[in-house]
């Protein structure tokens, strides 16, 4: 009786369940409190500069309380640039996988972001959970308070964007630093001054005048960050010239890149 053949799909989908399931380990379970390490880090974010930005009393940006604002944009922020970065190292962190002819670059990256995407959805509800608890709501307003975010489609369709940013651009980005190595120490730089002229952590609207906010609405991060703000309170005030298209063009046009530069380079990436 002969073996049945799996159908390269079924091939695919053990290659990716397997890197998931490896992936997951080492990302949660790799040093001493990994996992918790996930949440820390936008908690200490969230928290240092929301105390920063109520030294200045800025008690709200846009209509939305700063606690709520600061978290609204910093977990967008965060799934982009994780997304991003996880699949922007893919290749170097996954060279031994390589030997294995049914394992493939666009396998890593693919299997990367997802995981991100599942890492990224528990954190997100844990921040907005402690934020409800410890009587952070949406709005100023303590006699008619929003604890929940009133456009729930409105979020989760402009996170899906950022992500889709986030795996577009690391696309694109890991194939130029397999040619260029320095790049990566340029990547590193730009890591913190994101933070701020992406609009996550730094008001535009307030610290930026209006005859200038355009040069920033044209980065597509923005774009995102304010619209997952819209989602939590319809009545925000964005900065002029936020679009939802905006954002899924940059992404969609993205991924298209990675993806032709994948599959022109697809044995250099391999290579040593």
């Amino acid at each position: 009786m002969t073996a049945r053949v799996r159908t390269p799909f079924e091939v695919t989908v053990s290659v990716w369940r397997a890197m998931f399931l490896r992936e997951a380990l080492d990302r949660l379970f790799e040093a001493r409190a990994a996992w918790l390490w996930l949440l820390i880090e936008p908690i200490i974010y969230i928290a240092l500069h929301a105390f920063g930005l109520e030294t200045f009393r800025i008690h709200q940006v846009g209509g939305i309380a700063i606690n709520m604002w600061i978290i609204a944009g910093f977990i967008g922020l965060l799934l982009w640039r994780r997304t991003w970065t996880q699949v922007l190292h893919g290749i170097d962190c996954n060279w031994a996988f390589f030997a294995y002819r049914q394992v493939k670059p666009l396998d890593v990256a693919i299997v990367r972001a997802v995981l991100e995407l599942f890492l990224m959805i528990p954190i997100a509800v844990v921040l907005v959970v402690i934020a409800i608890v410890t009587g952070h709501a949406i709005t100023p307003d303590l006699l008619n308070p929003v604890w929940l975010p009133r456009d729930p489609l409105m979020v989760i369709v402009s996170l899906i964007g950022l992500w889709l940013l986030g795996l577009g651009f690391g696309l694109v980005t890991s194939v130029a630093m397999r040619f260029v190595r320095e790049l990566d120490h340029i990547f590193k730089i730009i890591y913190l001054p994101l933070f701020y002229i992406s609009g996550a952590l730094f008001p535009i609207s307030i610290f930026v005048p209006v005859p200038y906010q355009y040069i920033f609405s044209a980065n597509p991060i923005v774009n995102g960050l304010e619209l997952v703000r819209l989602g939590f309170m319809p009545d925000y005030r964005t900065i002029p010239g936020i679009s939802l298209g905006y954002l899924y063009a940059w992404a969609l046009g993205l991924i298209f890149a990675g993806l032709a530069l994948y599959r022109r380079f697809s044995r250099k990436l391999v290579m040593r």
